[in-house]
């Protein structure tokens, strides 16, 4: 390729990612996952199109369980421990046991309507058998959904996806014609509970080597991070483990630890997360042949008919039994069971292999996932009005970004104000941080200063808190608490806890009070004096009386 040659490709792609990124804003307002428009960016510049035709599907398979990983990445890096952590049972049964009554099911509808041989049949299901990680991320994201429900879903659609492709390599494979349910099944086990413990070792180890590190520039923590997860990927499928879940696994506990840069490389995650949308949904929408879907639309609304109607109604009811899951909540659940990107890639396993079937496999999955996710992505935010389970009006939480001061053994904690938190108007001296922190400077409307005993805290600062590396977790849990209860934090029970409780006034966090009660006195004692006159005060952490000369309060404080 000459030099001219690459930079109309390089010019094209460029255009082709500028396209895809301006998308999001349409699909965001349409309520609908990206999925559809890189989808039709594929389709529009592929074979019936543009005339660029690609047809490797062993590519597209290798390409997308990379940019799968990637994705799953993202997701356990953007997500709560302590959130998922209460439905990590319920999670795990829908993507493991669910997924094979989804499976089972859907393949007796499919072998007993459209006269499909099981083998067909099984894998038409198992394609279709996991929810997508990226459009459940994509669309439940942005509904104010309660939070085991939404942690439900969106655990559920990050464990659920390695069963589906496990299952799926094994029916293409020759254990297909060995029928041995035990080894099968044997197989899947040791893949799942392999592929969590390297992803364990993998995260524990990437913990502990970076927040050692004081590596030179700040961009270099989110590169290692992505780094280690796909390093559990490929480890994991070096000894024919589950890649998909220890990359997940990885993330799940990297987004949990405290790294440096913390806001920074999950804002790099992010990033990489939507260019491997990005390139997998345009690679797939290259891959298929327009001409062919017609055909393929009767069996795609049986299929997923049944799916949508029957067998995820069936997974959902028999799955959360014991566990008190409200039926409001079921019925969202059976009906957010989106599919995206990963069907499609898994039914590009049947087409690498050369199966008979595989053209019609991958062809019925293409059209399933555009038309079904056309009638569920729109819907789920009318569904969940009409159930009355949103909870608008959340209150957002403090974002803390860290970086190591190696040398001192101390760190620098960027604490980020945004509108509703019950830090704003507060004092800084009422903060009472551990000894050991101190607020050094605040920032504020582009420009910085040193905050005195009299700078009181607004939406939009930046404070910038140096602490010891022993004080850091007690300063985090005070300034999470006074954002979410105010100065008088404890007097309300609120600790900084992460999630925060849901704790009312006792005779117990009252007697922990006095120092709250002080520094509200001390507060309101304050009175914005031009005098020259001495004012006793209260000091709000010694409680003694001490005189100072008032000034004027400037637009700094």
């Amino acid at each position: 390729m000459s030099a001219a040659e690459l930079n109309v490709v390089l010019a094209g792609a460029m255009l082709v990612l500028l396209a895809a990124t301006a998308a999001v804003r349409l699909s965001a307002k349409a309520g609908l996952p990206t999925l559809l428009v890189y989808l039709a960016i594929g389709l529009v510049i592929g074979e019936a199109g543009l005339g660029l035709e690609f047809e490797d599907a062993q590519l597209t398979q290798n390409l997308g369980l990379i940019a799968l990983a990637l994705i799953l990445a993202e997701g356990g890096l953007t997500t709560r421990w302590s959130v998922i952590r209460p439905v990590v049972g319920l999670s795990a049964i829908l993507a493991t046991l669910g997924v094979a009554i989804s499976v089972a099911v859907t393949a007796f509808v499919a072998h007993a309507a459209l006269n499909f041989d099981w083998r067909t049949s099984i894998l038409l299901a198992a394609a279709v058998g996991s929810t997508d990680a990226a459009a459940v991320f994509s669309v439940l994201r942005r509904l104010p959904l309660p939070g085991r429900l939404g942690a439900t879903l969106e655990a559920e659609s990050g464990f659920n996806d390695p069963p589906v492709v496990i299952l799926v390599t094994l029916v293409v494979s020759d254990a297909w014609s060995q029928a041995n349910p035990v080894v099968a099944l044997g197989q899947v086990g040791y893949q799942l509970v392999v592929g969590v413990l390297v992803g364990l070792v993998v995260g524990r180890v990437a913990q502990w080597v970076l927040s050692r590190s004081a590596l030179p520039a700040a961009g270099l923590y989110p590169i290692a991070t992505l780094a280690m997860a796909l390093l559990a990927y490929a480890g994991a499928g070096m000894v024919n483990a589950s890649g998909l879940l220890a990359a997940y696994v990885t993330g799940l506990w990297l987004g949990n630890a405290r790294l440096p840069h913390r806001r920074a490389t999950l804002g790099f995650a992010e990033g990489t997360a939507w260019l491997a949308q990005i390139g997998l949904f345009v690679l797939l929408g290259l891959l298929v042949s327009p001409a062919r879907l017609p055909a393929a639309l009767v069996p795609a609304l049986v299929v997923g008919g049944a799916l949508l109607l029957l067998a995820r109604p069936l997974t959902v009811l028999l799955c959360t039994t014991g566990f008190r899951v409200p039926w409001r909540e079921k019925v969202f659940m059976a009906w957010a069971g989106l599919r995206g990107a990963v069907p499609i890639v898994v039914a590009t396993i049947p087409l690498s292999a050369g199966l008979p079937a595989a053209t019609t496999i991958f062809d019925v999955v293409f059209v399933l996932v555009v038309v079904f996710t056309l009638i569920q992505g729109p819907t789920l935010p009318f569904l969940a009005r009409w159930l009355g389970i949103g909870s608008a009006g959340q209150a957002r939480d403090l974002t803390v970004e860290s970086a190591p001061l190696e040398e001192v053994g101390a760190e620098l904690l960027q604490v980020g104000v945004p509108p509703g938190s019950r830090l704003v108007g507060v004092y800084v001296d009422e903060l009472r941080l551990p000894t050991g922190a101190a607020v050094s400077l605040v920032v504020r409307t582009g420009r910085a200063f040193v905050p005195t005993v009299d700078t009181v805290v607004r939406a939009g600062d930046q404070l910038l808190v140096v602490t010891t590396e022993s004080a850091r977790p007690q300063t985090e849990r005070r300034l999470r608490a006074v954002g979410r209860a105010g100065r008088l934090a404890r007097w309300f029970g609120e600790h900084g806890d992460d999630p925060p409780p849901a704790a009312k006034p006792t005779a117990d966090s009252a007697a922990n009070a006095t120092a709250d009660l002080a520094a509200d006195s001390a507060a309101r004692s304050r009175t914005p004096s031009t005098s020259g006159r001495l004012v006793r005060r209260i000091h709000p952490r010694t409680h003694r009386a001490r005189s100072i000369r008032p000034r004027t309060r400037t637009d700094i404080s």
